[in-house]
């Protein structure tokens, strides 16, 4: 099992709602999982997608964004969700409509190749980013710069639509 970055777009009453009720936000996750098995793996894309997941590149984003001291805490959220349980390695923190408009102003100003400007694969080894084994081959960095704008998409969509996010490592 691997350990991997998720991220719940919520208009801001669903995210007042999953303050309030997080056992309603767990059980929306779930259905739309659910939902997604059934459709073969048809989760919906670009701006429509509730759901998005920067697979095991999370702690090596969290890792690369911190050097940069980017001003939004992309890969843990920024507030931990009032009540709510583990969904994986620990419970969800969201980051409100604001701070998700914060944070797209934020990544347009980054370029992907500036992300990893002056890392190797063998600086991620060094300070043991998980996974440590993906560091081994020398263009590792390829798909950390894949998720960064994939990451960025989605935000930039969430952004549009005055929306905030739960993030959680599963």
């Amino acid at each position: 099992m691997s350990m991997i970055g998720r991220y719940l777009r919520l208009s801001a009453a669903e995210l007042e709602r999953a303050a309030l009720e997080p056992e309603w936000a767990l059980a929306f996750v779930e259905r739309l999982d659910d939902e997604s098995a059934e459709a073969d793996g048809g989760r919906a894309r670009g701006g429509w997608a509730r759901l998005h997941e920067t697979g095991k590149a999370w702690q090596a984003l969290d890792f690369l964004l911190r050097r940069r001291e980017f001003p939004v805490d992309l890969v843990h959220g920024e507030e931990e969700l009032p009540g709510a349980e583990d969904w994986g390695y620990g419970p969800p923190c969201r980051i409100a409509p604001d701070r998700v408009r914060l944070a797209v102003a934020a990544l347009a100003a980054l370029d992907p190749g500036r992300l990893t400007e002056g890392v190797a694969p063998a600086d991620l080894a060094e300070a043991r980013v998980y996974p440590q084994s993906l560091w081994e081959a020398e263009d590792s960095l390829h798909l950390v710069t894949a998720e960064y704008r994939a990451l960025s998409d989605f935000l930039r969509a969430v952004a549009t639509r005055r929306h905030g996010v739960l993030v959680w490592i599963e």
